[in-house]
């Protein structure tokens, strides 16, 4: 038992110095090296636990959305009504300037590849669908008290929740300014309210 809780402790070590050096130097520029480097331990070491560069990665991408998605759901059921549920996803995700910022540069540089690798797509579809899960909470609730449109469907309205939260985050870091985090995040939290309450306007 203190062998196996070792090795778990050591591969996550190693899964957050992959992260930190994914955030500084960007995906093509890492190597186990720089991971190992970064993780304070020897080059030998992560090869012990991983063995290249793609298995430390795709472990990394599925170890960093499921640990995402478990912090915003553990936030969502804290709170029992449709407008505590959706602050409090807000919330969650715009975590901080810094936080934000490297969760997704690195996440940025998976998708670039999501296209391409299907490991790395099918991931990604196994986070969108926790977060759709999420959102047809937040919405279902909402209809129920009659804040959000009854016409909207889950599975059409779900998706484009997240697609808003993305689209905000990935505009505010695109401005390189920490002190429009707070912009974003009010901004996002009214086109996601728009949109429940009045469904999508016309194409």
């Amino acid at each position: 038992m203190v062998r196996y809780k070792k090795s778990e402790e050591k591969r996550k070590q190693i899964l957050s110095a992959a992260f930190r050096a994914l955030a500084e130097y960007g995906y093509d520029a890492v190597t186990l090296q720089v991971i190992a480097d970064h993780a304070e331990v020897s080059k030998g070491v992560v090869h012990y636990y991983f063995e290249n560069k793609e298995a430390v990665l795709t472990e990394l991408l599925e170890w960093l959305t499921a640990k995402i998605y478990e912090k915003e759901h553990a936030a969502v059921q804290q709170q029992t009504t449709a407008t505590g549920k959706l602050e409090a996803y807000i919330d969650a995700v715009f975590v901080s300037p810094e936080k934000n910022r490297s969760f997704y540069r690195v996440y940025l540089d998976f998708l670039a590849r999501a296209s391409r690798l299907p490991v790395y797509r099918e991931i990604n579809q196994r986070f969108y669908d926790n977060c759709t899960r999420i959102s047809t909470e937040v919405l279902l609730l909402g209809q129920k008290e009659g804040l959000y449109a009854a016409h909207l469907s889950p599975d059409t309205t779900a998706p484009v929740i997240r697609a808003v939260i993305d689209g905000c985050l990935i505009q505010w870091l695109m401005s390189d300014r920490d002190d429009l985090h707070a912009v974003f995040k009010k901004s996002c939290y009214d086109a996601v309210f728009n949109v429940l309450s009045k469904g999508p306007g016309p194409i």
